[in-house]
């Protein structure tokens, strides 16, 4: 090992928590590789992602709002970036692997599908029921990025990219803390692209909530990130105070409410559902039009993993542009 990532090592002894993930125990990667002179392996996973195609895309993948009109709207991608600085300040706060935890927060929705929530069901109905975009993440860092070679990932960062979300719980804290910093972000960017939207009024988020959590958006995320400090310190879980816990949860569920069900955020919703499941059954009908890389996925699993793995990594705008060019006829002109 280098001089310097021995010192990086020393540091984290004398100085993280003892509830932190020593970046020294790491269990490592699937294919071994040469140490890094310079930089730790989380650090090396981090750049991995950022350098990623996948990371690119969630430039143009959808948050809420199905491909917005306007230009400040959240795509998965800022989406991604506010759930990195939350996550860091809570592990900077707690003397947790600072390092580990933005490695995780920033591939945590690297396998999310185009128009949010609503590709994720088509891709339930049509390839599986098992399908989620958490397990669809880590399937991306470790088969089809890098032209089928994967990222080559540590374990530590691929089980809190599998465990954001859902029943189980990541295996080390700075995992469990990208849970809470990835719900405290949507919730909280979510409310402000709503009221920018037109569809929620400030006066119409339930007043004990706003008195709890804070009227404006970044007194809610102050009052949530604290409570998490505070509740967490020296102990060996996160979690929040249980008052700030509750309202969290029921602005969550108001959020359910007013907004992700609200037929005005949603409206374009069935059509988006609709498209992907036609260009689903398009593509598993006709498995020469996938790319060149499918064919291996085709061979050793099944052409309907192939065509998930290919409509989940686009983009909204080129699932609309594929679609546009495969389905809608063009205005035959003489010339």
């Amino acid at each position: 090992m280098s001089g310097m990532t021995d010192l990086i090592y020393e540091r984290e002894r004398l100085t993280l928590s003892k509830y932190a993930f020593l970046t020294e125990n790491t269990r490592g990667r699937e294919k071994p590789c040469a140490p890094c002179d310079n930089r730790t392996a989380f650090q090396r996973d981090r750049d991995r992602i950022i350098h990623s195609q996948s990371f690119r895309r969630l430039m143009y993948k959808t948050q809420v709002f199905l491909a917005p009109a306007g230009d400040h709207y959240r795509t998965r991608l800022t989406h991604t970036l506010e759930v990195t600085q939350i996550a860091r300040t809570i592990a900077r706060a707690l003397r947790l692997n600072e390092d580990l935890t933005e490695a995780i927060a920033l591939g945590h929705d690297l396998g999310h599908t185009p128009f949010g929530h609503a590709g994720e069901t088509v891709m339930r109905e049509q390839y599986s029921p098992s399908f989620s975009h958490n397990l669809q993440g880590v399937r991306v860092v470790e088969k089809l990025e890098n032209d089928g070679e994967g990222l080559n990932l540590t374990f530590e960062v691929r089980d809190g990219i599998a465990c954001h979300s859902g029943p189980v719980m990541p295996q080390t804290l700075e995992g469990a803390v990208v849970r809470y910093a990835d719900r405290i972000a949507y919730i909280n960017h979510d409310i402000d692209d709503a009221l920018r939207a037109g569809i929620l009024r400030q006066e119409e988020i339930p007043v004990t909530l706003r008195h709890i959590l804070g009227e404006r958006h970044g007194e809610r995320i102050n009052t949530m990130v604290t409570s998490i400090i505070r509740a967490s310190a020296d102990r060996p879980e996160i979690c929040m105070e249980p008052d700030i816990q509750e309202a969290t949860d029921a602005l969550r569920e108001f959020l359910f409410a007013r907004v992700y069900r609200d037929n005005a955020a949603k409206s374009e919703e069935v059509k988006a559902r609709e498209m992907l499941a036609q260009l689903f059954c398009y593509f598993v009908e006709h498995p020469e039009k996938l790319p060149i890389n499918s064919l291996e996925i085709i061979s050793k699993e099944a052409v309907e993993r192939a065509v998930c793995d290919y409509l989940s990594g686009m983009t909204d705008r080129y699932a609309i542009e594929l679609y546009r060019e495969l389905f809608i006829p063009e205005v035959w002109r003489v010339k």
